[in-house]
């Protein structure tokens, strides 16, 4: 079957044959997006992934999240130019910005609707990120302060935690114990009203505009 010249390919690795017919059917409808390949085991979806080469890659987390992460590092390793999408029915925020942290650009919900859906593949494969807003567990509520009342240091320690990166690693980075790491996130949950650090990850990306969210 040949596809528009400028149609992007899609693989998906999926643990229910029936959801990626779905998606089959899905992408038929549509002239810039195709279904390239499909696989119903993580290896099979590495493998896709080395052959095809598609723009992008939808990811079941029924896989596990450990097993979704080790691959998303395998992906990230092999230097694949592959922007995938994370998707499931019980998705929580403090997961989501892990799989974010990871490497995948795109995280949504199996209970999507197909506009949104297709909004996270388009928006993906043009190398930005996608949050569904029903994976956010809570709406968002004003912050008490804002970035500008933090120290030059708590704004590194922000910029670290950003990246993913456990106390140790912060500590090491900033030539500081991971105790005085702690000391800080205490004072920046306590300037910005934010809780957690997932929280202020997400933050992070809102306020950079990478974190693209549908429209209401």
């Amino acid at each position: 079957m040949s596809h528009p010249i400028n149609a992007k390919p899609v693989a998906v690795c999926d643990t229910e044959p029936i959801a990626i017919e779905g998606i089959r059917t899905l992408l038929n409808e549509c002239e810039d997006l195709y279904l390239a390949a499909a696989e119903t085991s993580l290896l099979g979806g590495l493998e896709i992934v080395r052959q095809h080469a598609p723009a992008v890659m939808i990811l079941d987390k029924c896989f596990g999240i450990h097993a979704v992460m080790d691959c998303l590092q395998r992906l990230r390793s092999s230097g694949s130019a592959v922007a995938t999408i994370v998707w499931g029915v019980n998705l929580n925020e403090t997961e989501a910005l892990r799989m974010m942290q990871g490497g995948a650009l795109g995280v949504v919900r199996k209970t999507a609707s197909l506009e949104a859906l297709l909004d996270c593949v388009r928006t993906v494969a043009q190398g930005n990120t996608f949050m569904e807003e029903s994976v956010l567990q809570e709406p968002e509520r004003p912050a008490r302060g804002t970035r500008s009342n933090l120290t030059s240091r708590e704004l590194q320690v922000v910029e670290l935690v950003e990246q993913g990166l456990k106390n140790r690693d912060i500590g090491a980075q900033l030539g500081i114990r991971p105790g005085t790491v702690k000391i800080h996130l205490k004072h920046i949950f306590e300037k910005t009203g934010i809780r957690g650090r997932y929280g202020l990850a997400l933050s992070g990306l809102r306020d950079k505009g990478l974190l693209s969210l549908p429209a209401a």
